[in-house]
């Protein structure tokens, strides 16, 4: 009996264990992650994890950044530039936030902060970083908007060197060269657009209006 009793309590005990460790494990599995649910296009939800990540640890960097990511998606820019302004405030050399600066504030039409922030960005990332092409991009863009062509067809020659499978680039990079007033090089950039989207519409207008320019 004696025997029996002990053997009642350690599998007792071992039960409490198993499921104290299953609610832990559960806990741990179910608890959400904001990168991926901003990689999902769940903007929303992963702005509210970096929320609760951030309420927990004001500090926590990874919360910053993906915060950012996340409000640019959703478009909120303003809140994006507030975000990043804080994170860099806390660690001033972080690139992604930089980045990400410049995203919120070209978007917001602040082009000279927008440019400042790329600069540093292109200046100090790897040349494998993943979004030293859409810096590049952003950055011949608003050498558009100023009417500054040839430093656009810079820019953009960069971008979709970096990334070279993007039609609407290509088209952009055209549209400068065009503005440029060399057309035989925008007409090489809107082909190479069609060639990756024969449907772009933008592209097609382009091609039609630089070979008229050519004859």
């Amino acid at each position: 009996m004696k025997l029996y009793k002990n053997c009642s309590k350690l599998f007792f005990a071992v039960s409490v264990l198993m499921g104290f460790c299953l609610c832990s494990v559960m806990a741990q599995t179910t608890k959400r992650d904001a990168l991926l649910l901003h990689n999902n296009g769940r903007e929303r939800e992963a702005i509210q994890v970096c929320e609760e990540e951030l309420a927990a640890n004001p500090k926590n960097i990874d919360s910053y950044v993906v915060m950012c990511w996340a409000l640019i998606g959703n478009k909120q820019y303003a809140e994006a530039e507030q975000r990043a302004q804080e994170g860099l405030a806390i660690s001033p050399y972080d690139l992604r936030l930089t980045e990400s600066l410049g995203e919120a504030c070209y978007y917001l039409g602040k082009n000279k902060a927008a440019m400042e922030q790329f600069q540093i960005y292109v200046a100090n990332a790897s040349e494998s970083s993943p979004r030293i092409g859409s810096s590049y991009y952003y950055m011949g863009e608003i050498f558009i908007r100023q009417a500054r062509y040839q430093h656009a067809d810079i820019a953009l020659t960069t971008a979709v060197t970096k990334q070279p499978l993007l039609d609407y680039w290509w088209t952009r990079l055209g549209y400068a060269r065009e503005m440029a007033g060399n057309y035989y090089e925008a007409l090489a950039a809107y082909d190479e657009a069609l060639i990756l989207n024969s449907s772009s519409f933008d592209a097609s207008r382009g091609r039609e209006r630089v070979s008229a320019n050519l004859h």
